[in-house]
């Protein structure tokens, strides 16, 4: 009997257990006001999100296009030597401590290219406070003296982009009738030194251009008519057997397949 009404005790406790709690249609209204209450604070906390959003939004708009944190206080020339720096930094023209970001580096590049001695420019931006203008100079192929005799260096597209005193080290001189000489003349006395091997260019005393397609060679004591920029390959081919034929006078080698002597 103790047994069993220690079970049976037991049972009771078990059902006691569940007194109080809601069931039925109690336990739904209940469920049914929560998820309610749930609905009317959603809209409020999608304000709340959305109110922190635009917060946040508006304060890295301030910080990257308004305030001092961001502000430009470095500019880095790359790619020059120390000599162009000051010029291309004076030449960039926009206002120290503009925020870094307000900074229009296409309009930046722009006006630094406008330095005839540069064949190209980029400027990036480096965070935090750095703007970074690279620049390649142009290099000189050729140097040209006109009928003036002022003298001007040319790059390898035929862009004669500065003048100076005399033909620098090792860049050849060549002189024109043409006042300024066209891109395509230049380009013709380059294509003419860049057939030639070093040492044939060596005995090169002076070029002469009258044309895009009249260039002329004095090689020693032989005057070489080369004509335009065609066939640089058979033009040298066929100078070179002339040459070790004539001493003196000249050789016309504008037309390589039928060429001249006199």
């Amino acid at each position: 009997m103790s047994g069993l009404g220690s079970r049976a005790g037991h049972v009771l406790r078990a059902r006691g257990s569940s007194v109080g709690r809601p069931s039925g249609l109690g336990s739904s209204r209940a469920r049914f006001a929560m998820r309610a209450a749930q609905v009317r604070r959603r809209p409020w906390l999608m304000a709340a999100w959305l109110a922190g959003a635009l917060a946040l939004l508006a304060g890295g708009v301030w910080l990257v296009e308004f305030s001092p944190v961001l502000a430009t206080r470095t500019v880095r020339v790359a790619g020059v030597p120390r000599g162009m720096v000051a010029d291309i930094t004076r030449r960039a023209g926009f206002t120290m401590g503009t925020p870094l970001a307000r900074v229009d580096t296409a309009e930046v590049a722009r006006r630094v290219i406008a330095s005839a001695r540069l064949a190209e420019v980029t400027v990036s931006r480096s965070w935090p406070s750095t703007l970074v203008i690279s620049a390649s100079p142009r290099v000189p192929v050729v140097a040209v003296r006109n009928p003036q005799g002022q003298v001007q260096v040319v790059d390898s597209e035929g862009v004669a982009y500065a003048t100076v005193r005399s033909s620098p080290k090792g860049v050849p001189l060549i002189d024109t009738v043409q006042n300024p000489p066209s891109k395509d003349s230049l380009r013709a006395g380059i294509a003419v030194l860049q057939a030639l091997s070093g040492s044939q260019r060596a005995l090169v005393s002076n070029v002469t251009v009258s044309g895009a397609n009249l260039v002329t060679l004095k090689m020693r004591a032989v005057t070489v008519v080369w004509g335009g920029a065609s066939e640089p390959e058979l033009k040298v081919k066929v100078m070179t057997a002339l040459l070790r034929q004539v001493g003196t006078g000249t050789i016309d080698v504008s037309a390589p397949r039928t060429p001249v002597t006199r």
